[in-house]
């Protein structure tokens, strides 16, 4: 089975390319969608001063994680850009990694609701609907926390139902994928990406090694 694999943008550029090294060599077939990072940081920046509307918002945020993609794609050679799930299979076939740059793709199908509720999290959960995958997401923390996620006395969850994550605050990922995980009947693990060992334990499936991650049950 394929597993999507969603790079968060807080791994770019510091280290993406460690972690894509690590990704290669995974038994397992592999899509990689990432993150808009600092590009799509800053259009929000510039959303809180001057309020763009969210159609702008939605598609350049996604443009960003274009931008970035075909950055991380750069630095690997086994990493190959795509822009159509259809691909998927050749570059499998090829023994490469693809790397989905979605914007075409969501301006195609257009499922996803157009506000900052929706990130490269969403839009790699309804890949790995599309595609019918697990789904990994990376980011640059353990997983989800009970508190804040600033807070010096949060604590990891392991193991959390997407309706319960419904009443969060704060979060890792955007406010909209536990939704698409229930609408999907669709579990993910997050994972801290700056340690790439921890996400090839995870991969190759050595439940003994990491121990730092957190499972949400959308079936």
């Amino acid at each position: 089975m394929v597993t999507v694999v969603k790079i968060g943008g807080s791994l770019f550029p510091s280290y993406t390319e460690k972690l894509c090294e690590m990704l290669t060599k995974s038994r397992e077939k592999l899509v990689l969608v990432n993150g808009g990072g600092m590009l799509a940081n800053k259009l929000r920046e510039y959303n809180e001063e001057f309020e763009y509307s969210e159609e702008v918002n939605h598609w350049n945020a996604i443009r960003c994680m274009d931008i970035i993609g075909s950055c991380i794609a750069d630095k690997n050679e086994d990493i190959r850009v795509i822009e159509d799930i259809d691909d998927i299979p050749r570059v499998h076939e090829e023994g490469k990694i693809p790397l989905l740059l979605t914007y075409n793709l969501m301006r195609k199908y257009d499922d996803l609701e157009h506000s900052w509720d929706v990130t490269s999290d969403s839009i790699a959960c309804w890949v790995a609907n599309k595609i019918n995958a697990k789904l990994l997401i990376l980011t640059n923390v353990n997983g989800i926390y009970n508190g804040n996620i600033s807070s010096n006395n949060k604590k990891l969850i392991k193991e959390i139902n997407a309706n319960k994550l419904l009443f969060f605050k704060e979060t890792c990922v955007d406010k909209c994928l536990p939704k698409l995980l229930i609408k999907y009947h669709l579990n993910c693990f997050i994972i801290n990406g700056k340690y790439p060992d921890r996400v090839m334990a995870h991969l190759n499936e050595d439940n003994d090694y990491n121990n730092f991650y957190t499972f949400i049950g959308g079936k």
